[in-house]
């Protein structure tokens, strides 16, 4: 039996692939083509353009930090955001908090939910049938600038900052983002890698910071995405970093948080240290990202050079 592998180029020069041990599905959306398979290693994968999204077993190596440590910040998350995140599986998590009363879920793309929701349970765990979320498909800027709701907070589970998906890394995004939260509100977001995206995470993180007071970025080893990937939270005034452990554990305990994998008071401070390396990466002077900007360093997978791989 010949075993399918595919890969996905992180850049042009290195990558990653995976054995396919089944399709399950697959479909050229509006937007973009999303397939779902079988691996070994991680369970069933989903994949959109190429590009290696999400997995049934390595997905609380992001969804936790990205949910979890913004939340235990704020004193008590109700109403959230998630923009993107099609998955279901950020929506999971913030769906654990005690008192959330409500979960928008802002997904550009219908049949990226449609596909999780039969193919990756394991994901989302029940959460697009929870009485609690709401999917609202479109594009999320419209919603932003349309709703008069507020949020505690708000999750931009992004894909990369390439073709139209760069207007989410904006200035004017993050301003609209900010509007959109209550006082003390919390934002999280991917930065991308300090390894292969340098210059795009450190003008993303410029940009943050002409928005928001208080920008964190912390750190976490990917499996599915091969390499080290950044994170932030930003607020108006709620600081991550100035809760001791022993605070973040006696948090997680007393909002009956369960089944966490990753996230723990030691994981939090963990999260929020920074290698030398990034440190200067992100000390050093970058330009925001304004309307039809083009990141240099982030391409689009079907503009780099076919990769074949081949068992011997």
């Amino acid at each position: 039996m010949t075993t399918r592998f595919v890969a996905e180029r992180l850049s042009a020069d290195f990558g990653l692939y995976l054995s396919s041990s089944a399709t399950l599905a697959h479909k050229q959306s509006e937007w973009q083509h999303i397939e779902v398979f079988d691996n070994p290693q991680f369970g069933r994968v989903m994949r959109i353009d190429g590009v290696f999204m999400t997995s049934e077993r390595d997905e609380f190596f992001y969804h936790e930090p990205m949910v979890h440590l913004p939340a235990i910040a704020h004193p008590g998350v109700k109403r959230a955001l998630v923009v993107g995140g099609g998955d279901g599986g950020a929506a999971e998590e913030l769906l654990k908090l005690p008192g959330m009363e409500r979960v928008v879920l802002a997904e550009l793309d219908g049949d990226v939910v449609d596909m999780a929701r039969q193919w990756l349970p394991g994901i989302h765990r029940g959460a697009f049938d929870d009485p609690r979320m709401e999917v609202r498909l479109g594009d999320a800027r419209a919603f932003l600038g349309q709703t008069g709701e507020r949020f505690d907070q708000i999750v931009l589970d992004l894909t990369d900052p390439f073709g139209p998906a760069i207007e989410l890394y904006t200035v004017a995004f993050y301003q609209a983002c900010r509007q959109a939260l209550n006082p003390g509100g919390v934002l999280s977001l991917h930065l991308g890698s300090p390894v292969h995206l340098a210059d795009s995470m450190a003008r993303i993180a410029a940009s943050v910071r002409e928005v928001f007071p208080v920008f964190r970025p912390y750190l976490q080893y990917v499996p599915l995405y091969g390499t080290l990937w950044c994170m932030g939270m930003a607020s108006d005034s709620t600081d991550p970093a100035t809760l001791p452990a022993q605070e973040v554990d006696t948090r997680i305990a007393a909002r009956g948080l369960k089944d966490l994998q990753l996230y723990n008071g030691a994981m939090h401070h963990a999260l929020l240290a920074q290698p030398n390396f990034v440190r200067e990466l992100l000390a050093r002077p970058a330009r925001p990202i304004h309307s039809g900007d083009v990141l240099g360093d982030v391409r689009d997978p079907a503009q780099l050079p076919p990769v074949t791989v081949t068992a011997g």
